[in-house]
This record gives C-alpha cells, sequence and structure tokens, in this order.
C-alpha cells in the first residue's frame, strides 16, 4: 500500500507543480504580453494625459466637483470611484434607503436649475460605481448650469454636447464625460 502512494504521489506533485507554472505564471504572462503589444492604451488602464501628467481615464469615472464642469453620475464605490471598492447598491426601486440616498442628490440638481423630469442617472449609481458615461439627456440637463458659470451661451453648450454623444453597438448613446469636459476646456 505504501508503494503504491509513494509511486503515485510523485506525479501528483510534478502536475501539481507543472500546471501552477504554466497557468500561474506562464499564461498570465503570455496574456500580459499579448495586451501589452497589441492594445497598450486599454492594458495600461486607458488613460488620459495632459501636459505630461495623468488626468483620468477614459472607462473609469471620476469626480467633476466643480460647477463649471459637467458631473458624472454618483458613485457607489467606497468614498467616491474608488476601483477598489467597486460595487453597485442593490437597492431595489421600493427601497427606502436608495429614496433616502437619492433625495439628497435631487435637491442637488433642482438647486442647478434643472426642471423637469430628472435623468435617472444624474441621481442613481451605476452598476459598478465607476461609471464614466452619461446619458445625453442627462448631460444637456447640466448645461444650462455649465453655460451660466462659464459665461457661454446654452445652445453653444448644447451644441458641444450633442457632438460628443458617442453611438454604442451594445446599448444607449452615450457621453464619457472626461472627454466632454476636455472639449469644454478647449472651447471645441
Amino acid at each position: 500500500m505504501t508503494s503504491d502512494f509513494t509511486s503515485a504521489l510523485r506525479p501528483a506533485l510534478v502536475l501539481t507543480i507543472l500546471f501552477a507554472a504554466l497557468l500561474g505564471i506562464g499564461y498570465p504572462l503570455a496574456m500580459t504580453g499579448i495586451g501589452q503589444t497589441l492594445f497598450p492604451a486599454q492594458a495600461n488602464g486607458s488613460l488620459v494625459t495632459a501636459g505630461g501628467r495623468v488626468i483620468g481615464s477614459t472607462v473609469v469615472g471620476q469626480a467633476f466637483v466643480s460647477d463649471r464642469y459637467f458631473q458624472t453620475r454618483p458613485s457607489a464605490a467606497g468614498k467616491g470611484y474608488d476601483g477598489l471598492a467597486s460595487s453597485g447598491s442593490n437597492l431595489g426601486p421600493a427601497s427606502k434607503a436608495l429614496v433616502d440616498r437619492v433625495t439628497p442628490d435631487v435637491t442637488k440638481r433642482r438647486g442647478e436649475g434643472v426642471a423637469g423630469p430628472l435623468p435617472a442617472d444624474l441621481v442613481t449609481a451605476s452598476g459598478s460605481g465607476l461609471d464614466p458615461d452619461l446619458s445625453p439627456a442627462a448631460a444637456l440637463a447640466q448645461a444650462p448650469r455649465v453655460a451660466r458659470v462659464r459665461g457661454l451661451p446654452v445652445a453653444t453648450v448644447r451644441a458641444l454636447v450633442e457632438r460628443q454623444v458617442e453611438d454604442s453597438p451594445f446599448g444607449d448613446p452615450h457621453v464619457n464625460v472626461l472627454a466632454l469636459n476636455r472639449a469644454l476646456d478647449a472651447g471645441r
């Protein structure tokens, strides 16, 4: 019996070490190399730089607190756009906790002058809490505030939003808030 065990132990250990090295080291290194070679920008986080400094990412939302900028949807990720705390709120539409969470955002948006029905993405977090995009309606709802603070005609800001709308083959049209705010700063 002992000889059966020891004769079976060696191949089991060899195969365990082989597959650990292959799948734990070799495969991840190969995938990293392929990603870095074929898709370097995406593999490194789709970072956006200005003046040699990283200012954000096209795929991860960030908070814009100044009224001069379009603001992203609220984040459920930690203290706001924390990639280590990415999560949704998991609150249902009848949840009192959701109402309590959304009410201050509704009040804030109304105070900014947003009238009529509020686009849901202005007051609710996305599934990951890190969404960098808004619906065109949510961006357009903020146009009067941004125009007023920057001293621009509302029509000019609305036209800028319309130029930044991206169609998606997998969902609804959206506006990347970082790209929109950069275009706003550049006067495009």
